[in-house]
This record gives C-alpha cells, sequence and structure tokens, in this order.
C-alpha cells in the first residue's frame, strides 16, 4: 500500500471525525442539559467554598483584633456551676436510696458498686455474699459483682436450669428491670433450641 501525501491524510482523518461526530451528535445533545447542570452544580459549590474561606478569614480578623468575651448564657447551667461541693446531687440521691441506675444508664450497674462498698464496710462478708437462700449459681459465677455486660458475657455457657434461677434471684432481690430483661431473652432463646 502506497503513502499518500500528508495533506490528504490529514483531510482523510478530518472527514471520518466529522462523520463520527455527527453519528454521535443526537446522543450528545441528550447529554447537553445533564453535562450543564453538573458544571452549573460544580460551579455553585466552588464559589460557596470560596465564600466560606473568606468567611474564615474574616472571622479570624475579627478575632485579632476583637477577642471574644469567655461569657456563659444565662440559661446554660452546668453541675459544676450548681451551688455545694462536687458530687452533692449524686450523694444526696444515693442517702435518699433513690436508684442511681435509671434509663440509659441501667446497662451499667452503679447498685454492684454499692453493693460491693457496702459488702467491703462489713469485713466478716467476702465482697460477693450472696443471701444464704441464694441458687448456688450466684456465688459460683460472682453474680452479686457483675455489671450488665459482664453478666451477657457469661449467659452462653450457662445451662437453662442456671439462668432460671438467676432470673428469679434476680426477682425476689433486686429486681433491675435490664437485668431481668437479659436473662429472660435468653432463656427464651436456649428454650428454642
Amino acid at each position: 500500500m502506497s503513502t499518500a501525501p500528508y495533506g490528504v491524510r490529514l483531510l482523510v482523518g478530518a472527514a471520518v471525525t466529522a462523520i463520527e461526530e455527527t453519528r454521535k451528535l443526537p446522543q450528545t445533545i441528550l447529554m447537553y442539559p445533564m453535562t450543564i447542570a453538573s458544571q452549573l452544580a460544580q460551579l455553585v459549590m466552588k464559589m460557596q467554598q470560596d465564600v466560606a474561606v473568606l468567611v474564615i478569614k474574616g472571622d479570624e480578623t475579627l478575632e485579632s483584633i476583637f477577642p471574644p468575651k469567655d461569657e456563659q448564657p444565662e440559661w446554660a447551667t452546668f453541675d459544676e456551676d450548681l451551688p455545694g461541693d462536687d458530687g452533692e446531687v449524686g450523694a444526696a440521691a444515693a442517702r435518699d436510696g433513690e436508684r442511681l441506675t435509671e434509663g440509659r444508664f441501667a446497662l451499667f450497674s452503679g447498685e454492684a458498686d454499692a453493693a460491693r462498698a457496702s459488702a467491703s464496710d462489713d469485713t466478716s462478708a467476702p465482697s460477693t455474699a450472696a443471701s444464704p437462700d441464694a441458687p448456688e449459681i450466684v456465688a459460683e459465677i460472682e453474680y452479686e459483682s457483675l455489671t450488665l455486660a459482664q453478666l451477657r458475657a457469661r449467659l452462653t455457657s450457662l445451662r437453662l436450669a442456671d439462668l432460671e434461677a438467676l432470673l428469679s434471684y434476680e426477682e425476689s432481690t433486686k429486681a433491675r428491670a435490664p437485668y431481668q430483661t437479659l436473662l429472660a431473652n435468653r432463656i427464651t432463646r436456649a428454650s428454642a433450641k
């Protein structure tokens, strides 16, 4: 095959490209609105970023000229702002016998800590002392000192009879709803197997 002159090759290439672009024209025309919309969205976002940068620079400059006052709004009060000693609210609630493990805090047993503290005050009783009529499993897994998360981790290794004994013990002693729910759900799953 002979090589055509450079000018002829250039004209043939331009003609073929024009024909290909003409064939793609209907699809290209359909894509123009989307292309324009995306370019417009890109332009708007770029402008928003530029405005934000200018505002940040303005804030920094104004802060250096006029330092902010460290003021607290009247409506904002925090525990440390209340009169009295630190922890007075919690200590008063504990003295009044009020449950400190209500609501979302029930997942973490503050009562177990209180039970350990009261047991340590009595030097003759071990730290995980259970009542004499408590099931054997209570002392075996040290149920009195377990948090809800610790109990959840140990439940898979317990037999159905042990789970039922723990549930009846919990119901007859502290009757903590999260513990009862956890034990009841585990009993349901274990008995379904």
